[in-house]
This record gives C-alpha cells, sequence and structure tokens, in this order.
C-alpha cells in the first residue's frame, strides 16, 4: 500500500548540527512504495524525511553496510591492511546467496573481498572477513551489536554478518541512516568500491557487476548498498552527492526492485531539490592574538572544526557569521585554548556556533625574559 511521506524540517542545534526531535508539520508531496523509510544529510546527520523510520524490519543484505564499517575502521587503524591475504574457511564457502564462490582454502586480499561484498553483495566473502577480522562470525556479530549500540542505533538486533534470513534480525530505515553515515563520514575510502559499476576479480576471469544500478543511471550517485530476501523485499541505503552536499536515502521492504530504486531517487531528488549545504567562514582570515608576557609575541587562531550548515534552498544568502575573538590573551597558552567563538546566522536566527582555538601553545617569559624584553623595548624606544 501505497504511503505519503511526511516533510520534517531539520532543525539543526548549536555546535552538534544534529536534528530536533519533532512532528513533521507538513506533507512532502512524495508517494512512495517502500514500508519505510528515511532521508538524511551526511554532514549534519539532519533526518530531512521520515516514514515509519523505527520500524523493525528485515534489512537482508543491507546488514553488509556494518560489516564494511568494522572493516573500514580496522584499515584505517591500521589494524589489518587491504592488501592482507584472507583465508577462505569451509564454513564461509559454504554460504550461498549472493557470492562469488569462493573455495575452501582460496585466498583473496582484503581490497577484492571488499569489492565482492560492496559490488555483488558477496556472502562468502564478508564471512571471510568476519573470520579474519574476529575469528569466527559469532565474535565479529558481536562487534557488530556493540557498534550498534555504541551508534545509537536502538532498533538493531544482528545475528549475522550477511543479512541472511534468520528470526530477530532487525533494524530499522533510522537505524541504517546512522551506520550508513558513520561509513561514509568517516571512511570516505570505502568509495573507491561503491562507485564501481563493472569489474572484475581472479585476474579478470570472474565478472562483478554492482546490484546498484542508481551508480550508473543517478547523477551522483556515491553507492551504498542494496539488498533482497523472500521475506525482507527490496531494501537499500542509496547516497549521492551534488553541489558539496551528500545525501542518504534508506527504502526498506519495497515490492520490486524496480519500485525500490524509484524510491530512492525519489528521495535523493527531494533532498537536493529543496536543500543546500552551504560552506561557512568567517568573513576575513583569523589575524593573530598578542599574547602578553609569552616566549612568542602573538599566536594563531583556528576554526575548532570546519563549518557547512544546511539550509532550505533559496536561504543561502541569508546565513552571517559574526566573529567574535580576543584582543589579547596571557601566557601560558594551551594549545587549543578558546579564544573565541565563531556564531552562524540564517536570517538573525543563530544556527550553528564554532569555537576558535589557539593553533600552537605559548610558554610565559620567565622573570629573566620578562626583564630582557623590557629592556629590548626601552631600547627600542631610544
Amino acid at each position: 500500500m501505497k504511503k505519503y511521506v511526511s516533510l520534517l524540517l531539520a532543525a539543526l542545534v548549536l555546535a552538534a548540527g544534529l536534528p530536533s526531535a519533532g512532528a513533521a508539520p507538513a506533507d512532502s508531496g512524495l508517494t512512495l512504495s517502500s514500508a519505510s523509510a528515511v532521508l538524511m544529510e551526511k554532514e549534519t546527520g539532519s533526518f530531512l524525511l521520515e516514514e515509519n523510520s523505527h520500524e523493525k524490519l528485515e534489512p537482508a543484505s543491507v546488514t553488509k553496510i556494518m560489516t564494511l564499517l568494522l572493516v573500514m575502521e580496522a584499515v584505517d587503524a591500521g589494524r589489518i591492511s587491504k592488501d592482507d591475504m584472507v583465508s577462505v574457511s569451509a564454513y564461509a564457502a559454504g554460504m550461498g546467496g549472493s557470492q562469488v564462490y569462493l573455495e575452501e582454502g582460496e585466498q583473496m586480499p582484503v581490497s577484492e573481498m571488499l569489492k565482492c561484498v560492496t559490488v555483488v553483495s558477496g556472502n562468502d566473502c564478508a564471512v571471510a572477513l568476519a573470520e579474519h577480522l574476529a575469528g569466527s562470525e559469532g565474535a565479529f556479530v558481536s562487534q557488530m551489536n556493540q557498534r550498534a549500540q555504541e551508534l545509537g542505533m536502538a532498533d538493531t538486533t544482528f545475528l549475522n554478518c550477511t543479512g541472511l534470513p534468520a528470526q530477530g534480525h532487525v533494524t530499522s530505515a533510522h537505524d541504517i541512516a546512522l551506520m550508513s553515515r558513520e561509513l561514509i563520514l568517516h571512511h570516505p575510502s570505502i568509495r573507491e568500491y561503491t562507485t564501481i559499476w563493472m569489474d572484475t576479480i581472479r585476474g579478470g576471469e570472474f565478472g562483478l557487476t554492482n546490484t546498484n544500478r542508481l551508480v550508473r543511471f543517478y547523477e551522483g550517485a556515491t553507492g551504498l548498498k542494496t539488498g533482497f530476501t523472500n521475506s525482507a523485499m527490496y531494501c537499500m541505503s542509496a547516497t549521492a552527492e551534488r553541489n558539496g552536499m551528500e545525501l542518504i536515502a534508506v527504502v526498506m521492504k519495497s515490492p520490486t526492485s524496480n519500485q525500490r530504486f524509484e524510491d530512492a531517487k525519489a528521495l535523493l531528488d527531494y533532498g537536493f531539490a529543496n536543500y543546500a549545504s552551504v560552506p561557512v567562514y568567517p568573513d576575513a582570515p583569523l589575524a593573530p592574538v598578542d599574547v602578553l608576557l609569552g616566549v612568542q609575541a602573538q599566536v594563531q587562531p583556528r576554526l575548532e572544526r570546519d563549518c557547512r550548515l544546511l539550509v532550505l534552498r533559496g536561504e543561502e544568502a541569508q546565513v552571517t557569521t559574526r566573529l567574535s575573538l580576543a584582543e589579547n590573551v596571557e601566557a601560558p597558552v594551551e594549545q587549543g585554548q578558546i579564544l573565541g567563538t565563531l556564531e552562524v546566522y540564517v536570517s538573525g536566527e543563530l544556527r550553528d556556533s564554532v569555537p576558535i582555538l589557539s593553533a600552537q601553545p605559548v610558554d610565559r617569559l620567565s622573570v629573566p625574559g620578562i626583564f630582557s624584553q623590557m629592556l629590548s623595548r626601552l631600547l627600542m624606544a631610544g
């Protein structure tokens, strides 16, 4: 049964840039076939659209987003390398479903297995990677659930790393968006795999074609993961970027593959048509701050973080900033010490506040140093 998706206008809270909870005040006009759906903006984590977003449903192979997240975290932390060879167990080789027909004892580098999981949803490769990282799929699934808790995925219980049917293996569109954001925000190199349309493994002997056709047919598509089982029906988390803004569209339990893709496109189109991500900078470069009684006369300030503001289309010109920066500071100055703030407004309403920090430490002058400095100033004055 078709459902109408209601619009949740994103209310950005200070500093964190996350949305506030609340009822949707208006109808977006979208008609979707999926039982559950969300649209999220990556940088702020704001939910732009929600429909039955916390309904617990089977995610099928969209599960593998968490599998990919744990693998990429291990790679980026240096615990494993993409060049590491993964040995295939009999258990991994016997997974069935979507697979690249790994054989027991076969070896394949982590990078190739990542490709197989993202492009063709290889169950055998997902399990082989899980065993490589944690020793067994069971131990890896424990890590998946722990990470889910850390991300606030309260609707989620993982029972395997593949998404193959298992009673009680559930998540929600809301939670899928959370783990999708974590993956693409903090591990952008996953795009090396999620944007592949066609490729090969085993020296060109085995062809791969992406299960996510948006990668080829939707402008700006960056990934991410499809899923299907008879009970879960058609699911996906679709990501796309245009004009510096990346969106995450999640649809669950769509009746057909085509309707799944159409729903994802409709959500993404809506986001790109109605929202913009605006980079925010001070009106002028941050000038050095004088340091009193310091071994250095000045310290360079810097923004604590990059700032991008999510606004409705048409509000871009209404973004203004107000800079508050100390004229001077007394030594010692710690690296990271707060020297001021950059306040960001939209139509006069405060939307964000970015601390301004000391870029380096400055030690305090010793007593002989103070006298030496005073003497130098007197001589220069003379």
